[in-house]
């Protein structure tokens, strides 16, 4: 995934650009699957629950499996190669000030200092923290971050990095929860106004 290549029958292939790993886990029935070693989740930016769907969301899904026959689900293309790049490219031109840069950073190792983890936020997932936090800014149409943006992926970008000791698993302590609970004793920087001169 980091190479950007893939290597089948020991021929070592590059990956085509843009190039992105999307995996899924299914927690139930996964009789011959393992889980990734921590080092792989690692290099997941984001992991995200998706949930069962609302009453609305299934009986479009009954809507839609009724009419299978009809119709072939198709997808329509709505950005070219260039317009993801360039898309992928924008979040680098995000100002993030130093006091957001120490909150990111303080974020992470909080993680480590935490009674429940065995393994703490690697010194990776604090980039990824910060690389997630910027392109929130630019989900959101700003061109600066603030707080807000590094609460609102905090939880899907470090809580899968997380290893908990022994008794926090057995508890079944959720790792989100230990996101939650850093975001709570962290301090959060306050933005400074700014005034015209």
């Amino acid at each position: 995934m980091e190479e950007g290549q893939v290597t089948v029958d020991g021929e070592t292939h590059q990956l085509p650009e843009p190039f992105y790993v999307i995996a899924t886990q299914n927690p139930v029935e996964s009789e011959g699957a393992f889980p990734l070693p921590e080092a792989q989740l690692d290099r997941f930016v984001v992991k995200s629950s998706i949930g069962y769907p609302d009453a609305d969301g299934e009986i479009e899904l009954l809507r839609r499996r009724a009419g299978r026959v009809e119709q072939s689900p198709a997808v329509d293309r709505v950005l070219d190669e260039t317009s993801v790049l360039e898309l992928r490219e924008t979040p680098e031109t995000v100002r993030i000030d130093d006091d957001l840069l120490e909150y990111v950073a303080d974020l992470a190792r909080a993680t480590r200092e935490d009674r429940r983890v065995e393994v703490g936020v690697s010194p990776r997932g604090t980039q990824r923290l910060f690389e997630a936090t910027r392109a929130q800014a630019v989900i959101r149409g700003r061109e600066f971050v603030t707080p807000d943006d590094v609460k609102t992926v905090a939880e899907p970008v470090l809580a899968h990095r997380l290893v908990l000791t022994p008794d926090a698993t057995v508890d079944a302590i959720p790792k989100r929860k230990v996101i939650r609970e850093v975001l709570e004793r962290v301090p959060v920087p306050t933005i400074a106004e700014e005034t015209e001169a």
